[in-house]
């Protein structure tokens, strides 16, 4: 069974991860969320990584405040795909941990999704792309998942028209 591991450095990421493990439940994706620090307990980290593959983990979502840089941490032990979002907190607002995240080596790949709490959700999107490439049930649900957002804006306009009209 395919699912996804969410790690966070530290529970002040929680209420921007949050967002990851609410789209993926809607999605019907099973998921671990865990708290782990590629600097203060860099072998609980790479021992979580490794237990996580053996148990049939395909992708890793990491959370990145500041310049700390789990997402580069967890992709040296793995060759699952990673996705990294950079927490918007600090002076610089999330640009440091944009920065970290996206300057990854050549041949060492971390997918780096928007700042913030955007990036959170699209950080579970993505997952599920990756799942729906081999799981027809995740790709179904991403579909509606689409045609509902799509019915969303359509009634958004609407509104809008309704509005102007009058």
């Amino acid at each position: 069974m395919s699912w996804v591991a969410i790690l966070m450095g530290s529970e002040s990421d929680w209420p921007i991860m949050r967002a990851t493990t609410e789209i993926l439940e809607r999605l019907g994706v099973d998921f671990e969320a865990k708290i782990t620090s590629a600097h203060r307990t860099p072998q609980a980290t790479m021992e979580y990584v490794l237990d996580a593959q053996r148990r049939g983990c395909d992708v890793f979502v990491c959370a990145a405040g500041l310049a700390a840089h789990l997402a580069g941490a967890v992709v040296a032990h793995t060759v699952k795909p990673v996705i990294g979002v950079p927490v918007d907190s600090g002076p610089l607002s999330g640009f440091d941990a944009l920065l970290s995240t996206v300057q990854m080596p050549g041949g060492i790949p971390v997918a780096t999704v928007a700042v913030g709490k955007t990036g959170a959700k699209n950080a579970a999107y993505l997952a599920a792309q990756i799942l729906a490439v081999s799981d027809e049930g995740v790709a179904e649900k991403l579909r509606a998942d689409r045609e509902e957002n799509g019915a969303n804006v359509n009634a958004q306009n609407e509104r809008l028209q309704k509005e102007l009209s009058s």
